[in-house]
């Protein structure tokens, strides 16, 4: 139950998220009284606590009892559609009878709902794969986010920095010693904002030099450099605009701009053991505290208001950034200093000292971002992980967010995941100056951490798990996240999408179909989970903290049946916790006023959907026949899908995109997951009547494969590669995947 102060809570939060705009064009409080008192308004500021709010379990009730057939199929049962006969070879047909599915090659399709059209225009009855949610979901996920950013944050950035360098520059001219010149790189800081969002725009002169050596670092994305301003090496490669970023030149100046407040860091700590000298961390410091100071400034509430605008409702989708963030340190400066103080006494050495010390036993980072380049020196034990990232503490302003997957891949990697005790060569493994090691961790051991048995397996069988410590790795990991409620799983959209996967990867039980209870609809199902994972990590690119470190048959004669009708693949738990998400995604971003029309018509749209197919598929759960109009309904299933799309272009719909997940600085690559070409889903299904009817539906395609990180892959790039040196599926989907004609 909610008591009456989380409510009032939440409905404060939410009348927050609408006041970015408002007063427009109020100046901030002159900054001349930098020696004069400073008084702040630190409130509590806990947007989690509405996205709890807008999530509500689905309920459902089945007892399953489907019927199903014996296998290895006898394809002569089969009522086959003679339209289906010259898509599958003999090697199809063998894979059919053995498994009662086959996966194969439809095309150089792009489409989900193509599948259904040809199906349909043919007689040949739909089979609803989970990959279609899946995809559609993908899409409006990106879709909304991507007219949002356009539409608000870029201009809302924009101007943000605008008005930060203002304040900055009025700061330098009234301060001086280090505070002045913590005001200098903050004026260079946000300037290189700005620039990024602006081209027209102009650096201040006391930074224009500091502003254009960024810059070219940015522009050239050569890889590891040390940055201008902070001292310490930034991975360059990173401002590569990737995902739906390359669709207009806003959101190319927006997604740079954005992975520079994301990823740069004002550090806390300096020294010999540090990432940057003790005088640097000092200087960092206290740019963080000038931008937490000045953003607090009741004065300045609307600059505050963009800002948490800006980071709650990016928040909403992808979750919050496992750095400090300027709430952290206006609540320190509270704390330590009081409301009320003047900048100079925040510099005095005791005052700082106090800061620093007050800082330090705030939260560390969870995962290792890149800063700084580090290198560890053998021998390697899981703790000086912990080092590293203790040294990147500090403020990031748009700090990239913990995702778990991250942090799983990270836990499962060098130097937590131990040494190399195997044979051969696995994915995982690459030798590097410390020795063979686990630098490249699967999308498999995500789905392992979710509870995945048969994606534990396969890593096991391709020697992915032969290192000292991964097996105790995983069972923590497994303990960690199998602890975790229902309500925390549903605390953003991304740990969600995470949730319905973890369904998914679930096996099923008995009264499921036959063919579902096998090994090879286990790994079929892995296969879309790691597709749907892939277009999550490419729809979240720019803020998600990436670690650093893919027939023959006919009637019996005499008998006059009606068509078989279609099947809906039944995953109650899974559609469950879709519509769950689907609701979520709708009324978050419908309170906090960021939907248009168009797109809460789709999001609608979609629910819908979900929830039609989880009540048919109860009832085919349940033995019973569905009903002639739902039997309709999955036979218009891609006219159905078609007003999820509405004003979508074509390019926005395709299911090839593409996304880099880790870097591993010892061999110079990334791992990129990818969603290639829809397949060809043809599954053989039992009516309650008896008859063993074949379905089609489309697939999703993933590919795992590591590209040198100079070369980040775009999805424009990845098309091509498609086209002209596609890379292999894994060789453990062979089970189900047959290349098709």
């Amino acid at each position: 139950m909610k008591t009456l102060a989380h409510v009032a809570l939440v409905g404060a939060f939410a009348a927050s998220l609408m006041l970015i705009g408002c007063d427009r064009g109020k100046e901030p409080a002159a900054q001349q009284d930098a020696g004069g008192e400073v008084t702040i308004a630190v409130e509590d500021y806990d947007p989690q606590a509405a996205f709890r709010a807008w999530y509500s379990p689905v309920e459902y009730d089945v007892t399953p009892q489907a019927p199903g057939y014996t296998l290895p199929l006898n394809l002569a049962q089969v009522t086959v559609p003679e339209q289906l006969t010259y898509r599958l070879d003999e090697a199809a047909l063998a894979a059919l009878a053995r498994n009662g599915f086959v996966v194969t090659d439809y095309g150089v399709e792009e489409d989900i709902t193509e599948i259904y059209s040809w199906a349909d225009d043919r007689g040949i009855p739909p089979f609803v794969t989970v990959d279609t949610l899946l995809h559609l979901y993908h899409l409006q996920f990106d879709q909304t986010l991507k007219v949002i950013e356009e539409n608000e944050f870029v201009p809302a950035m924009a101007e943000f920095s605008r008005e930060m360098i203002r304040v900055m520059d009025g700061l330098h001219g009234s301060l001086s010693g280090d505070l002045q010149e913590a005001a200098r790189l903050n004026m260079a800081y946000f300037a290189v904002g700005l620039q990024l969002l602006d081209p027209d725009a102009v650096a201040p002169a006391p930074v224009h030099s500091l502003v254009a050596e960024e810059l070219a670092l940015i522009a050239a994305h050569g890889g590891f450099s040390a940055s201008a301003i902070f001292g310490y090496n930034e991975d360059y490669s990173q401002y590569v605009p990737r995902g739906h970023y390359t669709r207009s030149e806003a959101l190319q100046r927006y997604f740079k701009a954005m992975m520079w407040y994301g990823r740069l860091s004002m550090l806390l700590k300096g020294g010999d053991e540090a990432l940057v000298s003790e005088q640097q961390a000092r200087l960092q410091t206290l740019q963080a505290l000038l931008i937490a100071g000045t953003l607090y400034r009741p004065e300045n509430a609307e600059l505050l208001q963009t800002w948490q605008r800006i980071y709650s409702v990016t928040g909403f989708y992808v979750g919050f950034a496992d750095d400090l963030t300027p709430q952290e340190y206006a609540e320190a400066i509270g704390k330590v200093a009081g409301t009320s103080f003047t900048w100079a006494n925040l510099a005095s050495d005791e005052t700082l000292f106090a800061l620093r010390s007050e800082l330090a036993t705030y939260r560390a980072p969870q995962i290792y971002g890149g800063t700084g380049e580090v290198t560890l020196m053998p021998p390697f034990t899981p703790e000086q992980l912990d080092e590293v990232l203790a040294k990147t503490m500090g403020l990031r302003l748009m700090g990239q967010r913990f995702i778990a997957d991250g942090y799983m891949m990270q836990e499962l990697g060098f130097p937590k995941a131990g040494e190399f005790t195997g044979k051969g060569q696995p994915f995982s493994m690459e030798m590097t100056a410390g020795g063979p090691q686990r630098v490249f961790p699967r999308g498999l051991d995500v789905m392992a951490v979710l509870g995945s048995e048969r994606a534990h397996e396969v890593l096991e069988a391709e020697g992915d798990t032969a290192y000292a410590n991964y097996d105790a790795q995983l069972a923590a990991l497994r303990e960690e996240f199998g602890g975790v409620s229902a309500e925390d799983w549903n605390r953003n959209l991304y740990w969600s999408s995470l949730y319905s996967l973890q369904a998914l990867v679930a096996p099923v039980g008995e009264g499921y179909p036959n063919f579902m209870r096998t090994e090879t609809w286990q790994d079929r199902t892995l296969w879309a989970a790691l597709a749907s994972w892939a277009e999550l990590r490419h729809d979240t690119i720019l803020y998600a903290k990436q670690p650093y470190m893919a027939l023959a048959g006919a009637m019996p004669p005499g008998q006059e049946l009606p068509p078989p009708p279609g099947f809906v693949e039944p995953r109650p738990e899974f559609y469950a916790r879709m519509l769950a998400l689907a609701r979520m995604t709708r009324e978050g971003l419908s309170a906090m006023q960021v939907l248009d029309e168009e797109s809460l018509a789709r999001l609608q749209s979609l629910e819908e959907i979900i929830q039609r197919l989880l009540d048919i598929s109860l009832t085919e759960l349940r033995g019973e026949a569905i009903s002639q109009e739902d039997a309709d309904y999955i036979k218009s299933i891609g006219w159905q899908i078609k007003g999820t799309l509405v004003g979508m272009e074509d390019e926005e719909e395709k299911s090839t995109v593409v996304a880099d997940v880790l870097t591993d600085m010892n061999t110079g690559q990334v791992l990129e997951e990818g969603v290639g070409y829809i397949k060809l889903l043809v599954a053989a299904y039992q009516v309650p009547d008896g008859r063993i009817a074949l379905g089609v539906g489309p697939v999703l395609s993933h590919y795992e494969f590591k590209h040198p990180m100079s070369d980040r892959l775009t999805d424009e790039a990845w098309r091509e590669i498609l086209q002209t040196n596609s890379p292999e599926p894994a060789p453990w989907v062979e089970s189900f995947y047959v290349a098709g004609r």
